[in-house]
């Protein structure tokens, strides 16, 4: 079942959100060379306690940090530590959440450590997060959840290739649902598979419907496996990836990207939506 959310459920996660957006705000200033990923978890408890919120990637299912830190090759799920260093070049992810009174969000970045990047890498990261865009751009009622997985795999297909000679759509993970909890019904492929989406699996959209859109893309093959850790998920050919993520609230005024300090108002105003009015003003 999917949870629908009232107005003011909306707007507690808006508050979680903005959480959220400090997070980011504070470990992208914090990503530089010579930094561990052990330090920006550290960055990113400072600013969940400075704002009265609660963590919910500490403990869930056993993670043991406060963010998910991927470095590179590693796609989702990279666990901080004092023994990974970011050098100049260096690509992460950076994925973090944030609980008020019960109410969730989460959103994940990618960022470049330094400089040089290959414009490769460059190029891979914008693919990324403009396939987010275009999917949370589809967010609106009367779509199905499969025109949100339809707009991000059209949008990635349609771009150049890379000289790797492809974009690899990770197969093992995607979005998902969000509210009273962190990953909720439903889940969210970031292609379409028509086999995999059917009935309950493809829910129309409807004013109090929440996701959290996350597409993950390879400059090479979109298979995953997961290290001894348990958590540490890498590419099966060492590609580098990217992974960006917004929590997004479907409004009777339209989509709400719960996660943005505007909403997503400039960023969505490129494909010709509006969006909701901030619920805290």
């Amino acid at each position: 079942m999917v949870e629908i959310k009232t107005p003011e459920q909306i707007a507690k996660m808006r508050e979680a959100g903005l959480v959220v957006a400090a997070i980011h705000a504070a470990t992208r200033e914090a990503a530089v060379p010579g930094s561990t990923t052990k330090d920006l978890d550290e960055v990113a408890r400072k600013v969940i306690a400075e704002h009265g919120a609660k963590s919910n990637f500490l403990g869930y299912g056993g993670f043991p940090a406060t963010i998910c830190t991927s470095v590179n090759e590693v796609v989702v799920h990279g666990i901080p530590d004092d023994k990974t260093v970011l050098k100049d070049g260096d690509i992460i992810s950076i994925d973090a959440g944030a609980i008020i009174d019960g109410w969730h969000g989460d959103a994940a970045y990618t960022a470049f450590v330094g400089s040089g990047h290959a414009p490769e890498l460059v190029e891979l990261s914008r693919v990324t997060e403009e396939s987010m865009w275009a999917g949370i751009a589809a967010v609106k009622k009367g779509n199905k959840l499969i025109d949100v997985s339809r707009a991000i795999e059209s949008y990635i297909r349609r771009q150049p290739r890379p000289s790797t000679g492809k974009y690899g759509i990770v197969e093992d993970y995607g979005g998902h649902g969000i509210g009273s909890e962190m990953h909720m019904d439903p889940h969210l492929l970031n292609y379409v598979d028509k086999r995999r989406m059917l009935g309950r699996h493809n829910p129309k959209l409807i004013p109090g419907f929440c996701l959290a859109i996350e597409p993950m893309v390879s400059l090479g093959t979109p298979r995953t496996e997961v290290l001894e850790d348990d958590w540490t998920v890498i590419t099966t050919d060492g590609s580098w990836s990217s992974h960006w993520e917004h929590s997004v609230a479907l409004t009777e005024n339209g989509p709400l990207v719960l996660t943005m300090p505007d909403c997503g108002k400039a960023k969505l105003a490129e494909y010709g939506v509006t969006t909701a009015p901030d619920p805290l003003g």
